[in-house]
């Protein structure tokens, strides 16, 4: 491993509001990622919690508090339970493509939408169509947009309606963003749907993981990433299976 890779530099940003628990505030580490071994460094990154925004990675470093867990799915070893199977029936018509990091406008108001449904007031409910292009295309690591279109009778392309911002990593998928049509009223769970296909995408690529980013127990926004089972959290003694009662067991190297 070259010293690039081993040595990045970390900076540390201001405490602010965090967004999930009310009365606390957030610090965050991060990196740049650049460079010729910029892909090694993600996937090393990726590996002890961080995540990738554009050309950096970064993970929580609050001073008071921990709640912040990095989670993943074991792709290999999911097993959707009944309503995920109802889920999957429903939407398995969907068009599904994993097009190149290129941001388009169809997207961007699609992403307009959700936001206003449902993120109003959050961080980034003002994001314009040059940072939506940023966080698409300034990429330095191999991305995908995964497009979810309805079918059509003449093959054309149908209407977008969901999407999401893709890493491939060494050992997984790492779900960047995802966004989608709030209030399809045909096609409920679109989210819910959005990860089992990525689970299912890992599974048959034959990488290990889907990373879903950071839950917070207590958040109910961030209740839904550990519906999916088995799946693991980044404790102090690496990762290891979430159960049920809260309890971390069963060590898997990371």
């Amino acid at each position: 491993m070259t010293a690039p890779v081993r040595f990045p530099r970390f900076f540390v940003t201001n405490p602010s509001p965090c967004p999930y628990l009310p009365g606390k505030s957030e610090r965050k580490v991060f990196t740049e990622l650049n460079g010729p071994h910029t892909e090694e460094l993600n996937d090393a990154l990726g590996r002890i919690g961080f995540r990738r925004s554009q050309n950096v990675a970064y993970r929580p470093s609050c001073l008071d508090c921990k709640a912040c867990v990095s989670v993943r799915v074991l792709a290999d070893e999911f097993r959707p339970n009944g309503t995920q199977r109802k889920l999957i029936r429903r939407n398995q018509d969907l068009v599904v493509e994993a097009c190149e990091p290129w941001a388009t406008e169809e997207q961007y108001q699609l992403l307009r939408d959700y936001l206003a449904k449902r993120h109003p007031g959050g961080g980034m409910a003002e994001m314009d169509e040059m940072d939506y292009s940023d966080m698409v295309e300034q990429s330095p690591v191999k991305s995908f947009v995964i497009e979810y279109r309805e079918p059509t009778q003449d093959g054309s392309k149908g209407r977008l309606v969901g999407a999401c911002l893709t890493d491939q990593q060494g050992d997984g998928l790492s779900m960047i963003y995802s966004f989608f049509d709030a209030e399809h009223g045909e096609r409920t769970g679109l989210g819910n749907y959005i990860i089992m296909d990525h689970i299912m995408r890992s599974k048959a690529a034959g990488l290990p993981y889907v990373y879903l980013g950071y839950w917070v127990d207590g958040s109910p926004q961030m209740e839904y990433k550990v519906r999916y089972r088995p799946i693991e959290q980044l404790g102090p003694d690496g990762w290891q299976r979430y159960e049920p009662t809260g309890q971390l067991k069963t060590k898997s190297p990371v």
